[in-house]
């Protein structure tokens, strides 16, 4: 989920190295960069805020404490089913049900399976839309033995079973690190699935610009949970961009992406919001308006950010390539953690900005964007935390999950 060159283990102490050096300089910081773009504006709400969002610079956050005591925690989400129960997965392969802020039981035991070498481990889930337990599925996205990534589902009945699992697809890895892993089912209904490069360093294979791999790539698949179906798990969807064409696979749904460790659909607007960690130079935020027919060529490894890469190559055309609409350099943080536009009740001021962080450093910054597509962001919150993860409840609350253990509520003050 991070940086070619970096563990954990070697993350968690230069997390706490920048944060002992950043105590009292949050002025010499280096903001991210919204970048000129000709980003497309974004989707018409289907029904207006009931309030409008604060201008960004007046906004200011707190986090307020959930629950502590996770072993490395990397996704908090909601069901969906109104039912106010979060899960909180962990590396580690175990899924915890969280109700009225305590932890009550395993919701999945994946821990003799999944393989937590390096970036690998359980990496995300995701409920299908109008999911009712005892009835539908559950997918979850994790790293097997092997190093393969797998994306799995499994029945539901109070708890997942785990002798139920179906495992609808498998991706070869060449290297424990960048392996993407969040998976989200979009307002299509559609299952989103976020894999990175394969790792190393410098994308060696070179799977960012290679159609003829599921590697660097934003996949979109059709999943229908019938275990007694024999035939392929999934299909692909007929309106997916590449259907039709020579030598290519036809999942994916967009390209050039690094490693997609965290990314996000606008729950009113429906646009999709991407946080691609960089190479050695550059973070980034992408983004995919609702209208979009996908197809969209992110530039991994033509360019990191917006530069080119090497960065001493000659720089190339942009024309073919969707450029970030935020960049930050290494100055600001090393390992960006993509995050989600606040569309719940509890926060109005809040309501449209889009929030992201990073995972070495803590911070988090916000973004709001523009009829036009234009985007502003800032600074909001500079933090001790491991920032590992964002994620939504049932209400469209934002969460923050610390890599160190615990999860914490995002609230305006």
């Amino acid at each position: 989920m991070r940086g070619s060159r970096i563990t954990i283990g070697v993350l968690v102490a230069l997390a706490v190295a920048l944060a002992a050096l950043g105590a009292g300089c949050e002025a010499e910081v280096t903001e991210p960069v919204a970048e000129e773009t000709t980003t497309p504006p974004p989707s018409t709400p289907e029904e207006p805020p009931s309030a409008e969002p604060l201008p960004l610079d007046e906004i200011e956050i707190a986090l307020e404490p959930v629950l502590d005591g996770f072993s490395q925690p990397l996704y908090v989400t909601g069901a969906g089913d109104g039912s106010g129960r979060l899960f909180v997965a962990e590396k580690t392969g175990l899924i915890w049900t969280v109700e009225n802020g305590e932890r009550t039981e395993v919701y999945l035991d994946l821990t003799g399976v999944v393989s937590t070498e390096s970036e690998q481990g359980l990496l995300g889930m995701a409920f299908p839309p109008g999911f009712k337990d005892g009835e539908d599925q559950v997918w979850v996205s994790y790293t097997r033995a092997d190093g393969s990534s797998v994306v799995s589902s499994f029945a539901s009945d109070g708890v997942l079973d785990p002798a139920s699992e179906q495992v609808w697809l498998t991706v070869e890895q060449p290297y424990a690190n960048h392996n993407g892993g969040m998976i989200e089912f979009g307002p299509d209904g559609y299952l989103y699935v976020g894999l990175g490069d394969g790792g190393s360093g410098g994308d060696p294979h070179g799977n960012g610009q290679n159609t003829l791999t599921l590697l660097g790539s934003m996949l979109r698949i059709d999943v229908k949970a019938d275990t007694d179906d024999p035939r392929p798990p999934y299909t692909v969807p007929a309106d997916n961009p590449l259907v039709g064409q020579p030598d290519v696979r036809p999942e994916i749904w967009a390209s050039g992406l690094r490693n997609p460790w965290r990314f996000s659909f606008d729950r009113v607007t429906g646009d999709m919001w991407i946080g691609d960690v960089g190479q050695n130079a550059w973070e980034e935020i992408d983004f995919q308006p609702a209208s979009s027919g996908g197809g969209e060529n992110y530039g991994w490894k033509v360019f990191e950010g917006t530069h080119p890469y090497p960065h001493d190559a000659e720089p190339p055309a942009p024309e073919g390539f969707t450029m970030p609409v935020v960049e930050y350099d290494r100055d600001a943080g090393t390992s960006v953690t993509g995050g989600y536009v606040y569309r719940g009740e509890s926060q109005p001021a809040l309501r449209g900005t889009y929030l992201y962080g990073d995972f070495s450093v803590g911070r988090i910054w916000g973004l709001q964007q523009e009829v036009d597509g234009s985007v502003r962001t800032r600074l909001l919150l500079d933090t001790d935390m491991m920032i590992s993860s964002f994620g939504e409840d049932d209400d469209g609350e934002i969460y923050v999950v610390d890599f160190n253990g615990a999860i914490h509520h995002v609230v305006a003050q």
